[in-house]
């Protein structure tokens, strides 16, 4: 299977968002931080399976930076201010990245989807007809109250024609996935399996690329800003913080039992460079 990253464009985000920090995320958001880090990718990745195309994760809509009606307004809309500053360019979509690669959004089979905040939904738009793979606890988080100030544009997520696809873990039953015991075998294969790493978000899953001859491949979504800081155990600065150090020990343990496994976040600069060397 190759597979392949692409960027829909870059984000600017806190010092204190990447992490570690004491400090509790809504002090730092709407008190503390002053300083933006430098552009970070927004990743999605590309894995020609057999069945057909996979994505994991969409990256972030274009329509974020024309459109002023994207985000709530209101205190709501100072919020997402504050959190994160972005830049795109119409080569950044979705679409524009996938023809690079030979590929329209009609051939993506499966969208699987790290979480759903809105730099990892932003082309759902474009991808009628695919199967767009989510976690069943991540979908009833978002459908809960007060989904905008959680950071759940919902409006952007439940795209009219889209074929949801909301899974829960269940047991693997492969002892080299431990202390994973449970996840989601996409296409039940063992090729591709989703494993369940909440903490950034209530719902956020991980995804394990096996190929063979190959080093396998860890997606993490948000679990991480930076692979180094997971690697020294450290967590970033948004989301349940016991929740994240339990996944983030999870795949540590993982990376001992797999000494070859690489580590692909969505906004790790490095993440490329890791992609090609593997």
């Amino acid at each position: 299977m190759k597979v392949s990253v692409i960027s829909t464009g870059s984000v600017q985000i806190r010092p204190q968002h990447v992490g570690p920090t004491r400090q509790p995320t809504y002090l730092w958001l709407m008190v503390t931080a002053r300083d933006w880090t430098p552009p970070r990718p927004i990743n999605a990745y590309v894995i020609e399976h057999p069945e057909g195309v996979v994505l994991f994760d969409t990256g972030q809509d274009i329509a974020s930076i024309t459109d002023p009606a994207y985000f709530p307004g209101g205190p709501t809309r100072y919020i997402y201010d504050r959190l994160a500053k972005f830049d795109i360019s119409p080569d950044q979509t979705l679409t524009a990245a996938l023809r690079r690669l030979g590929h329209g959004p009609g051939d993506v089979h499966t969208a699987i989807l790290s979480h759903l905040h809105q730099d990892h939904i932003g082309g759902l738009p474009e991808l009628a007809g695919s199967r767009i793979l989510v976690s069943a606890t991540e979908w009833d988080d978002m459908r809960k109250p007060f989904a905008e100030q959680r950071g759940f544009l919902r409006t952007h997520i439940e795209v009219p024609g889209l074929r949801w696809e909301r899974v829960a873990p269940e047991a693997l039953g492969d002892a080299e996935l431990a202390p994973f015991l449970t996840g989601h075998d996409v296409f039940g294969d063992g090729a591709l399996i989703v494993l369940p790493t909440p903490g950034h978000t209530a719902g956020s899953q991980s995804l394990l690329v096996r190929r063979p001859g190959r080093a396998p491949l860890l997606m993490v979504g948000d679990l991480t800003y930076d692979a180094d800081l997971l690697a020294a155990g450290e967590i970033p600065g948004v989301g349940d913080r016991r929740a994240m150090r339990e996944a983030v020990a999870m795949v540590n343990e993982l990376r001992r039992r797999l000494p070859d496994l690489v580590v692909l976040p969505a906004h790790d600069p490095g993440a490329a460079q890791r992609l090609a060397a593997a």
